[in-house]
């Protein structure tokens, strides 16, 4: 698995390209596994640190109990729509994939739920030019980048 960081300095231009869609609005969608497997969707923030990528949650938080009996997540950016009248210029859509360790933090009063996220995958699909198809750029731990279109 591979942190935000080390990913941001192998693939500068995708992170970059991946942040503006999470900085759109604060509120991301998460993807946990409830006890019995099937998904659970929960609004989160997520932050984008020098250190790597962190997820907050609140004391007792169903996800946050989620992801300490199943580490595996997808995060999902806020949505936008595209302009009607210039769907080129719409920022896309990103989407990371990956595992939470949950990290301690000794000073926090609140007892609040603190997870870094390693990476697996990451995805940003925006419109092509011109605008009748999409592009689909995708990093996979492993395999590095790829781009397909779908018309």
């Amino acid at each position: 698995m591979t942190s935000w960081t080390d990913f941001a300095a192998d693939q500068p231009e995708l992170a970059a390209r991946v942040r503006r869609c999470f900085a759109i609005r604060k509120h991301s969608t998460l993807a946990t596994l409830r006890r019995d497997g099937s998904p659970r969707i929960s609004g989160t923030e997520v932050e984008f640190a020098d250190d790597g990528l962190y997820l907050g949650m609140m004391p007792g938080s169903l996800k946050a109990l989620d992801l300490r009996r199943d580490a595996r997540l997808a995060v999902h950016c806020p949505t936008e729509d595209a302009p009607e009248d210039d769907p080129g210029s719409w920022l896309g859509d990103a989407k990371i994939a990956g595992r939470a360790t949950e990290v301690s933090d000794a000073t926090r009063i609140d007892q609040a739920h603190r997870f870094t996220i390693d990476i697996l995958e990451v995805v940003h699909t925006t419109v092509g030019t011109p605008a009748d198809h999409l592009v689909i750029e995708s990093w996979h731990a492993g395999r590095g980048v790829q781009r397909r279109e779908r018309r």
